[in-house]
């Protein structure tokens, strides 16, 4: 089926949840308020309907291909990729300097999800040079950023992240790949890199790698890594590509999904190029702070695979609500002549709601993230910038982690929803359950984000920004009970029972991590689920606030507003409920975890 991007509800978020005007009032961005998102979206929306969705089907039967070292993506990825870059949509969120459209990362976000939603695996590639972007604006040198920012920005070029060995894969610690110095200041580059995403294409005139090594006086662990810009072609001072570099594909892989996304094992240094044995690198920043460096493109890209998790949630629920309402199955179950739309039967809506309910709350997480984002960057005082930060950093592996999770359910339900049509490959569910399984693994697995959530987000503040967020929770509350609503009274007692929940958890880690680590940690993934899902359901208790008031002012599309405050009642009844058991898990469910022996296993 065709992809329709829910422009109504994006809109609704960041005027009324995200705080579009107020993002509109920082500086530097006082053109990118309302209107202007309403603009860019909307143009977003088209082009990704007509010309990047049409080819998600065929791309998932027509995987990329490998031949002599080079790969062949997907027919059609080649030109509708330049369609992308001629359209300026990777340089959305980036500076104007360097060629990019300034716009903030709150308008960048529903672009981004857009995007995935048409075409999960096409987007990984903008994905991946977003973040190097990303790492290059921080640590790049000036004369690094104004020769490859502006070819990424202008998708001339794209870009990948280097970090995974065979053995090495999270912990990076056990990287192997060689840096060794040369007397005109460059290094070569000798190693094996594997799961590259986009590592070799056929879409842009260069690759820009950013690489993971260690150079020969480096120390042990992740303090001796430093990061390497390597392009596959080498570029004059004018960025015009030239001689080929000593980095070549050795294979692609065969995958569950996403098989469109040629994801590329790299050799480095097998003299294979025309430039001699090493593949020519440029060190980014300082030597052995590699780790610092990269982590700024993989927070940038665990962020855009959250969104990738609401992406596909929304691509399998309109499909489910397409197919629902033309399946014609049994009869109703309080009495009908005949068949009737399974949309009609009591579960498949249950289904259906669960599918909406996920994807409208983490969608609306997601944004109030990015706000948080756009704050802490760009605000005009310290303490704003500061105090927005940490709640961007606080919400970020629960966007990836939370939402990304939240997916495996949404997709699944959706080929339930097509029942046994579901699980055979022709009507596209099935696709879209493939490609959500490996969000929840790239860019550090669930586990990764969870204990990140605990050690670096929670414990280390003292739960100080967790607590700041679960007050603003608590004022929401006081508001829903002023509302004089019998579905808003309802939204507000579940809520409240989620706050407690996730403040136990909170003052358990604090509490407890110092004293048992592996206890802490044995319910880390509890504690993640528990913070996703009380913090979207608050957004949802927010939404449901907005269309409250709009509805009694006789503002806005009252059916759209309705099915809100329905949706949020939905959310609050059959999956804010669910804190508790995630509290107790968290809290308590230790010994259950760690009390059998391995030998038992």
């Amino acid at each position: 089926m065709s992809y329709v991007a829910p422009l109504k509800d994006m809109l609704f978020v960041l005027r009324h949840l995200a705080g579009i005007d107020e993002v509109a009032s920082l500086p530097g961005f006082a053109e990118a308020g309302y209107d202007t998102a309403q603009a860019v979206l909307e143009e977003c929306a088209k082009f990704n309907e007509q010309v990047i969705a049409p080819l998600n089907r065929g791309g998932d039967l027509e995987p990329s291909t490998l031949s002599d070292g080079a790969v062949t993506t997907s027919p059609g990825f080649g030109a509708a990729f330049r369609q992308f870059a001629d359209g300026g949509w990777q340089g959305v969120q980036h500076p104007e300097e360097f060629g990019g459209q300034g716009l903030p990362k709150l308008i960048a976000t529903p672009c981004m999800e857009i995007l995935n939603s048409a075409n999960l695996s096409f987007a990984l590639c903008p994905l991946l040079t977003d973040g190097a972007i990303e790492a290059l604006l921080v640590a790049g040198s000036q004369a690094q950023k104004e020769l490859y920012i502006p070819n990424l920005v202008s998708g001339a070029w794209t870009g990948t992240m280097n970090l995974t060995e065979p053995q090495a894969g999270s912990d990076l610690a056990l990287v192997r790949t060689k840096a060794v110095p040369q007397a005109d200041g460059t290094y070569r580059i000798f190693g094996q890199k594997i799961f590259i995403t986009y590592g070799e294409h056929d879409m842009a005139q260069n690759i820009v790698h950013l690489v993971l090594a260690r150079t020969p006086d480096a120390p042990e662990g992740v303090k001796g890594i430093s990061l390497f810009v390597v392009p596959k072609f080498m570029v004059d001072e004018r960025g015009k590509p030239g001689r080929r570099n000593d980095v070549w594909c050795q294979s692609i892989e065969h995958k569950l999904g996403i098989k469109a996304s040629p994801t590329a094992v790299l050799i480095y240094g097998d003299d294979k190029g025309e430039v001699g044995a090493g593949a020519i690198g440029y060190l980014i920043g300082q030597e052995n702070r590699g780790l610092e460096y990269m982590f700024v493109m993989m927070n940038a890209a665990r962020f855009a695979v959250g969104v990738q998790g609401v992406a596909v949630a929304e691509r399998a629920y309109q499909q489910a609500v397409a197919y629902a309402r033309e399946r014609l199955q049994s009869r109703d179950v309080a009495g009908s002549s005949g068949a009737v739309p399974i949309i009609r039967h009591p579960d498949v809506r249950r289904m259906l709601m669960t599918m909406r309910a996920h994807t409208e709350a983490t969608r609306a997480l997601a944004c109030v993230a990015a706000a948080a984002s756009d704050a802490g960057h760009h605000a005009a005082d310290e303490a704003t910038r500061r105090e927005n930060m940490a709640i961007y950093e606080f919400l970020v592996p629960i966007v990836k982690g939370w939402s990304t999770e939240m997916s495996l359910e949404v997709t699944s339900l959706g080929v339930q929803v097509h029942g046994g049509m579901g699980f055979i490959e022709e009507t596209g569910a099935a696709q879209h359950y493939r490609d959500a399984r490996i969000l929840t693994i790239y860019e550090g697995t669930t586990a990764i984000q969870a204990n990140d959530l605990i050690g670096r987000k929670t414990a280390r503040n003292g739960g100080a920004v967790a607590r700041a967020l679960l007050a603003r929770v608590q004022e929401t509350e006081q508001q829903l009970a002023r509302a004089g609503s019998a579905d808003l009274d309802a939204i507000a007692a579940r809520l409240s029972a989620g706050r407690a929940a996730l403040e136990d958890a909170v003052q358990f880690v604090v509490e407890t991590l110092g004293k048992d680590v592996r206890a802490t940690f044995a319910g880390s993934v509890p504690y993640l689920k528990l913070a996703g899902v009380v913090l979207s359901g608050w957004q949802m208790a927010r939404a449901a606030l907005a269309a409250d008031r709009m509805l009694k002012a006789g503002d806005g599309d009252a059916q759209f507003l309705q099915a809100k405050i329905a949706t949020a009642r939905f959310h609050a009844d059959h999956l804010l409920t669910q804190a508790g058991a995630l509290r107790s898990a968290a809290i308590e469910g230790a010994a259950g975890v760690l009390a059998m022996p391995e030998a038992a296993f």
